[in-house]
């Protein structure tokens, strides 16, 4: 059995006074990916940003362990310093900061160490290679001009640079045609090749599974899970949708 690296212990959490989660628990061990399905407006997002302690969405009850310690309170930046990581569903653009200096700062702020120029620039090649991304957009302001895809991308990039312990993916499929989500699978499938890593993918469709090795699927509805169980659960929401689980 894997070592359980993050423990979500009944959490709830509300939006502006609205309870949106009521009591979500579950377990994901070390190496292993986890897939979050359900209907709009189910609670995806809402744990994802708890999990990664958005000040926006408010814990009222439960914990949350990570690598076998209570994070429960801690800040976003500790929780990033841990090596926890969230890709946004719709990534913001930050003018004056170049996509290249805000992975570096990244990378700092993970490992306390001055980050090695010529490593940093090959592997950084590498990974765009991959993506296949012009290496253009390293000298441009993180996100700004870069269409929807070239948006997802960058996350997925700074996923493969800062290799987190844990990745939270919010919606990375969400507005990709199918060349760029296949693309953007290559990237997510090189980032589990590290099988010390956990994935957590939220979604709503079953386009970005296809391609991905997942060891567990969760249901969730009106802010509970409803379900978990392997991969026949995304099988089961491609014939049946999330009428079969309301």
């Amino acid at each position: 059995m894997s070592q359980q690296l993050v423990e979500i212990q009944n959490i709830h959490a509300a939006v502006e006074g609205e309870e949106i989660l009521k009591g979500v628990s579950l377990s994901i061990g070390a190496g292993e990916t986890h897939v979050l399905m359900g209907p709009n407006g189910a609670g995806k997002s809402t744990l994802g940003n708890v999990l990664m302690g958005n000040p926006v969405y408010q814990r009222t009850e439960g914990s949350i362990l990570f690598d076998g310690e209570d994070i429960t309170m801690e800040t976003a930046d500790k929780r990033a310093a841990r090596g926890m990581f969230l890709s946004f569903q719709n990534p913001l653009e930050v003018p004056g900061l170049s996509l290249d200096e805000f992975i570096r700062n990244a990378i700092r702020q993970k490992t306390g160490r001055p980050v090695k120029i010529f490593q940093f620039k090959k592997q950084m090649a590498e990974a765009m290679e991959l993506l296949n991304m012009d290496e253009s957009y390293a000298q441009r302001d993180l996100n700004v001009g870069f269409s929807g895809g070239e948006k997802k991308k960058a996350e997925i990039l700074q996923l493969l640079m800062l290799e987190p312990k844990f990745a939270i993916l919010d919606e990375t499929d969400s507005g990709l045609d199918v060349d760029a989500v296949r693309t953007v699978s290559k990237g997510i499938e090189a980032y589990q090749k590290n099988r010390d890593g956990a994935l957590l993918v939220i979604t709503h469709s079953t386009k970005i599974l296809e391609s991905l090795h997942v060891d567990k699927t969760h249901i969730i509805v009106k802010g509970r899970i409803v379900e978990s169980g392997g991969p026949e659960l995304v099988e089961r929401v491609n014939q049946d949708g999330f009428e079969a689980f309301l």
